[in-house]
């Protein structure tokens, strides 16, 4: 069974065809055609999906999964996603490959690139990514780093498209930790044309060079990005806000002292009444309810954090037809 049709505005086939064969590390490396394209790709096979028909342009291609941390979300929407297109995935743990007794990160790009058709990582170390990528001969997916979380990105925005029908000139406020997550938010939402405020503790920010690429990006969209310690200011007039955890994988030694720091981001109902009324409440998951947001927002009649998290599998299976050029 075929796609639906491309809507008559998506990107040329030109995209496409430089899309394949293509990393997918951070939103830094992605133009905002390709972001569009991308997103447009992922509308079409969210469609497919609902109605029931079959689409496996992947038949017959493997990706390997590797995970250093633990997951949900990442695990069963990239595996499912293969299925559903008609590939399969092979789930790798540290201890299922010889990383776990010292081979190198690169021996196991060079390995893993003679057998499978993609390959998806996890990890702690974004420089452990990039090296994989460089070393790697086919398709890298960063499924999550200390630096960036891409294919999060991309499925906030694919919510966001859905609950106001765009997303040039809306306004998205970040509360919380600049983490990951919020590395690659604020660089595809600047991408994309949004508004950006985000509000952090003093020593909390994002990256300064990821703040840098953001508004260089907001430049040629028309969108804005601006940084506060202030939640209110961020959240005023917000179409959407969007927290995450305070303490990080990795960063659980941390988690009680984080706990008294970010206690005035929680985003309450107090906070969400700042937002303008039709704002949408979003969250990457897991949630520590009680901590970063309450259970009356997360579960409240603005909360789309479900929709987002099903939106990881229609972006990721975008993200592998493009790579794999089906």
């Amino acid at each position: 069974m075929n796609l639906p049709a491309a809507h008559p505005s998506e990107p040329a086939k030109s995209i496409a065809e430089g899309l394949k064969g293509r990393d997918f590390l951070a939103l830094a490396d992605i133009t905002a055609a390709e972001l569009a394209y991308l997103l447009d790709l992922a509308v079409r096979l969210k469609v497919l999906q609902k109605e029931g028909g079959q689409y496996a342009p992947l038949a017959g291609k493997t990706l390997a999964m590797i995970f250093e941390k633990p997951s949900t979300r990442t695990r069963v929407s990239f595996e499912v996603g293969m299925t559903q297109l008609g590939g399969q995935a092979l789930f790798l743990s540290r201890n299922d490959l010889q990383l776990g007794r010292g081979e190198t990160i690169a021996d196991t790009a060079r390995v893993l690139s003679r057998y499978v058709d993609a390959i998806m990582i996890r990890a702690y170390s974004h420089q452990q990514v990039v090296e994989l990528a460089r070393a790697a001969t086919v398709p890298v997916i960063n499924g999550l780093t200390d630096f960036a979380h891409p294919c999060q990105a991309l499925a906030d925005l694919l919510t966001l498209r859905e609950a106001f029908g765009r997303l040039e000139g809306l306004k998205l406020a970040y509360v919380g930790d600049g983490n990951n997550v919020a590395h690659s938010l604020i660089v595809g939402a600047a991408k994309m044309g949004l508004h950006v405020a985000v509000a952090t503790p003093e020593g909390y920010a994002p990256h300064p060079t990821v703040m840098e690429t953001a508004r260089e990006c907001a430049q040629v969209s028309g969108g804005s990005v601006t940084w506060t310690t202030d939640p209110v200011e961020a959240v005023s007039g917000a179409h959407a806000v969007y927290t995450d955890v305070w303490a990080s994988m990795g960063q659980e030694e941390e988690a009680e002292a984080r706990k008294a720091v970010f206690a005035p981001y929680q985003v309450n109902a107090g906070l969400m009444a700042k937002a303008d009324p039709q704002a949408v409440f979003l969250h990457c998951l897991p949630a520590h309810r009680g901590e970063e947001v309450t259970d009356e927002v997360i579960d409240g009649p603005q909360s789309v954090v479900f929709d987002q998290a099903e939106n990881r599998l229609h972006v990721q299976k975008a993200i592998l037809v493009a790579l794999l050029g089906a």
